[in-house]
């Protein structure tokens, strides 16, 4: 079934990971910038803290985190996937350990929604880490992801 594949198709197929994963990439900056509007909507007392729940930074991080749990784990199993079909198997190394700590890393920092919700505050703690080191990780997997492309390449 592998080989049924068009070969142009298996070679395109390749690019798609990179190109998700920069787009995602991009989508973490833009979700760690509403949650430290969160944490300054949180932060703010009186007439600043009414003008900046007009922005509704809460809900809008929460949902970009859903998204970016959602692309995550299906961009690292497509990842993943590609690798397989082309190559008959998974290279194992950096890029992919790293990789799939990320997943579980996105996923338990999802999981601590509910508490935070509460009020918990070691909750909201551990997410800002969790996610602040998802942020350094996905820093590191675009530098070797370009790496891995430049081999594909030449």
């Amino acid at each position: 079934m592998i080989s049924a594949i068009p070969e142009s198709v298996k070679y395109g197929m390749q690019f798609f990971h990179p190109a998700l994963m920069w787009v995602l990439f991009a989508i973490t900056l833009y979700a760690a910038y509403l949650g430290l509007q969160v944490q300054r909507v949180r932060n703010a007392r009186g007439e600043e803290k009414k003008e900046l729940i007009k922005g509704r930074f809460n809900i809008k991080h929460h949902q970009i985190g859903s998204l970016l749990l959602a692309v995550m784990v299906a961009g690292s199993i497509g990842g993943m996937a590609v690798t397989y079909i082309n190559n008959g198997k998974l290279f194992f190394g950096p890029h992919l350990l790293v990789g799939l700590g990320m997943t579980g890393i996105i996923a338990f920092s999802a999981s601590l929604s509910p508490f935070m919700q509460k009020g918990a505050n070691w909750a909201r703690v551990t997410h800002i880490i969790l996610n602040f080191t998802l942020l350094g990780l996905f820093t590191w997997q675009a530098i070797t992801g370009v790496q891995i492309v430049q081999k594909i390449l030449s």
